[in-house]
C-alpha cells in the first residue's frame, strides 16, 4: 500500500514537532543497525529522520540522548547480538534516565521477540516494526509528551513510503530499494512473515530518486528487494526488472548499477541480456544457490532444480564470460544427508564461484523447517560447513590470483581498515582492493595495477596518468 501523501505530510509535522522541543540543545543519537542491505537502506531513512528532528547523528553511543536498534531476524545469531547490545545499553540508562531507547526492524516484528522486549527489556522505551518505519516520527513524538512506552507493531502486508528524508553513509555510493517484503515463503526463512508480500515502487520514482542521486555526484547504486527479479509484477501496469535497468541505464552520467537479491526460479534470459548489453550494470551477479541437492530443494520450497540453476549460470558465462557469480549456501538444513551435501559441492564445483556467504542453517521460530524431523546435529553441520569454506577458498585464491598484471577501475571508498598506509575500493567485479594513494581520490575512480593477491583481497599500485 502507498502511503498517501497528507500521512508523510504529518509525520513532517511531529518531525517539526520533537525539532522545536529540541530546539536550542545539542541531541546526539546514533543509530546501530543489524541485518541486510535493507536494512542499511531502512536506517539511512531514520538517520535522515532523525536529522529533521534536530538530533546530531553519532556513533558514540555514551554521548547519545537517543538510541536506536535496528534489528534483524534472518538468523539467531543476529537477533542475539542485537539482544545483547541492547541489554548493554541498561547501564546507560541507569546513569541517564533521560536517554531513549527504541528497537526497529525484523526481530521485533515477531510477536513472541516483541513479548521478549516488552517484558524483559524494561529500558527499551518504543518498538516498531517494518511496516510502522514511516511512522517513527510519531512515535518519537508520543513517548517524549507522554513519557509511556510505545509499542507499534502491526499485521498489515506492508507499506510504501515515498519522499522520506534520508541521511546516507557515503557520498558517492547509494541504495535504493525498488521493492519491499517478499511472496516465496521458503521454508526456512522468516522474511515474509516479518516485512510482508512483495510490493514494488513505481519506476517514475525510482528513476527519479536515481538521477538525482547521479546529480549529487552518486557513482554507485545498488537496487534492492528481498527478490529483485520480481520487481514490477504487482505494478497496475507491469513492468519487468530487466524493463527498470534498462531505463535506469538510459540515464545521463557515469555511474554503475548493482542489484540483489535474485531469486533462480525467476532470473530470465532477457534480464541476462540486459547485463550483458549494457556497460552501466556491473557484470557481477549475486545468485544464492542455497543447496545443490534437489531433494532438500524441494523441502526448503525454492521452485528449481540444480539443472536449472547451472543453466542460468551457462547462459550469463556465455554471454559475459569474465561475469563475477557470487551465491548464499546454507549447510545443514533437516533432513540434508552427506549424499546431499556432496551435490551442493558438485555444483559449487561447477559454478566456481568467486565467493559465497555461507551460514549454518538457523532455526526460526514460525517457519516450516523449524518443526521439520532430522534436524542436523551442531557438530555435523559445523563440519559440512568447514568443508564448505575450505573448498571455495581453494576456487577464491585460484581465481583472484589471475587478476595478477591487470588494470582495474576502482571505486575508492576510504582509507583500509586494517592498513591506514593504504586506500581500498572495490572494482566492477566487487572485489576489495588495496593501494597506496591520497585522499583526494576517495569517492573517485581510480585505475590499479594489480601486483598482489590474497583469497579475499587484491593489491596493487595506483597507475599516474
Amino acid at each position: 500500500m502507498l502511503i498517501p501523501q497528507d500521512e508523510i505530510a504529518k509525520q513532517f509535522n511531529f518531525m517539526q514537532a520533537v525539532a522545536r522541543l529540541n530546539e536550542g540543545k545539542e541531541k546526539y543519537a546514533t543509530v546501530k543497525t543489524y541485518g541486510c542491505q535493507q536494512n542499511e537502506a531502512d536506517s539511512e531513512r531514520l538517520a535522515g529522520m532523525l536529522v529533521k528532528m534536530g538530533y546530531i547523528l553519532t556513533e558514540n553511543e555514551q554521548a547519545s540522548d537517543l538510541i536506536l536498534v535496528n534489528t534483524c531476524a534472518v538468523r539467531e545469531h543476529a537477533e542475539l547480538k542485537a539482544l545483547s547490545i541492547t541489554g548493554q545499553y541498561k547501564h546507560l540508562k541507569e546513569k541517564n534516565r533521560d536517554l531513549l531507547i527504541g528497537m526497529c526492524g525484523c526481530m521485533v516484528s515477531q510477536e513472541h521477540r516483541k513479548e521478549d522486549v516488552k517484558n524483559k527489556y524494561p529500558y527499551v522505551d518504543f518498538v516498531f516494526g517494518t511496516s510502522m518505519l514511516y511512522k517513527f516520527p510519531e512515535i518519537l513524538y508520543t513517548k517524549i509528551r507522554s513519557g509511556k512506552r510505545q509499542f507499534c507493531l502491526d499485521d498489515s502486508e506492508g507499506n510504501i513510503a515515498e519522499g522520506l528524508p534520508v541521511a546516507r553513509e557515503s557520498r558517492f555510493k547509494a541504495w535504493v530499494s525498488i521493492m519491499y517484503g517478499c511472496n516465496n515463503f521458503c521454508t526456512y526463512c522468516i522474511v515474509p512473515y516479518v516485512r510482508g508480500r512483495e510490493r514494488s515502487r513505481e519506476p517514475d520514482a525510482i528513476l527519479e530518486e536515481v538521477r538525482l542521486l547521479v546529480k549529487d555526484g552518486v557513482k554507485e547504486i545498488t537496487l534492492l528487494g528481498q527478490n529483485v527479479n520480481s520487481y514490477g509484477k504487482d505494478l497496475p501496469s507491469p513492468v519487468s526488472f530487466a524493463e527498470l535497468l534498462d531505463r535506469i541505464c538510459a540515464l545521463e552520467g557515469d555511474f554503475t548499477v548493482r542489484f540483489m537479491t535474485s531469486h533462480p526460479k525467476d532470473a530470465t534470459k532477457e534480464l541476462i541480456d540486459v547485463m550483458a548489453e549494457n556497460q552501466k550494470i556491473a557484470k557481477a551477479f549475486h545468485l544464492p544457490l542455497q543447496s545443490g541437492s534437489d531433494r532438500i530443494l524441494s523441502l526448503m520450497n525454492r521452485h528449481y532444480t540444480a539443472e536449472h540453476y547451472l543453466g542460468l549460470v551457462d547462459y550469463m558465462r556465455k554471454k559475459m564470460p569474465d561475469i563475477a557469480l557470487t551465491s548464499d549456501i546454507i549447510v545443514g538444513f533437516p533432513g540434508e544427508t552427506e549424499e546431499d551435501f556432496q551435490k551442493t559441492l558438485e555444483v559449487l564445483g561447477k559454478a566456481e564461484y568467486d565467493n559465497i556467504y555461507s551460514f549454518i542453517y538457523s532455526r526460526r521460530v514460525g517457519t516450516p523447517a523449524a518443526s521439520m524431523p532430522d534436524q542436523i546435529p551442531p557438530e555435523v553441520s559445523r563440519e559440512r560447513f568447514a568443508r564448505l569454506i575450505d573448498r571455495q577458498m581453494e576456487i577464491s585464491n585460484r581465481k583472484n590470483k589471475d587478476y595478477t598484471g591487470t588494470l582495474l577501475r576502482v571505486l575508492v571508498e576510504g582509507r583500509s581498515k586494517t592498513d591506514e598506509t593504504k586506500l581500498t575500493g572495490r572494482s566492477e567485479k566487487n572485489r576489495l582492493v588495496h593501494f597506496e594513494g591520497d585522499d583526494a581520490l576517495i569517492g573517485t575512480y581510480a585505475d590499479v595495477l594489480i601486483t598482489k593477491t590474497e583469497t579475499f583481497a587484491l593489491f596493487g599500485e595506483l597507475k599516474k596518468n
